[in-house]
């Protein structure tokens, strides 16, 4: 099995999506399996700042040379800033997709909604599960 980058200070969600907490803002990004699965990401159409969010809701597409894919709100807030270097260079999400791939930042309604995320270790796990299926 391919051995993928997880960082162990982030939260994560089934839809390989990944969340940094600072206070009462996440900021989020799609992981390095999200990115390996898609292929070469060559469009992104990114969410609108002071859009009002739900879990679970699409936030944001991307175009790969395999698909497209939406991305989902990990949490319920307003979408204060997002990350416009994607708009001219969306390649950044196969490149660093934990760094400068950042999708955009989310002022969190409820902070409790972090209990439904998974911690590094409950992503590997995971991970682990559904990759051996692809086996």
């Amino acid at each position: 099995m391919r051995e993928y980058k997880i960082l162990d200070e982030l939260y994560y969600t089934k839809e390989h999506i990944w969340v940094k907490i600072e206070n009462d803002v996440a900021t989020i990004g799609i992981t390095d399996y999200a990115q390996s699965q898609l292929g070469d990401v060559v469009f992104i159409e990114l969410p609108e700042v002071g859009r009002e969010v739900e879990s679970g809701e699409v936030i944001a597409t991307v175009e790969s040379i395999k698909a497209v894919s939406e991305i989902y709100s990990p949490l319920t807030g307003k979408i204060i800033s997002i990350n416009e270097d994607l708009a001219n260079e969306p390649s950044l999400l196969n490149s660093d997709p934990y760094g400068d791939g950042w999708i955009c930042d989310i002022q969190m309604k409820d902070l409790t909604e972090i209990e439904d995320l998974m911690t590094a270790d409950d992503y590997r796990a995971y991970l682990e599960a559904i990759t051996e299926e692809e086996e």
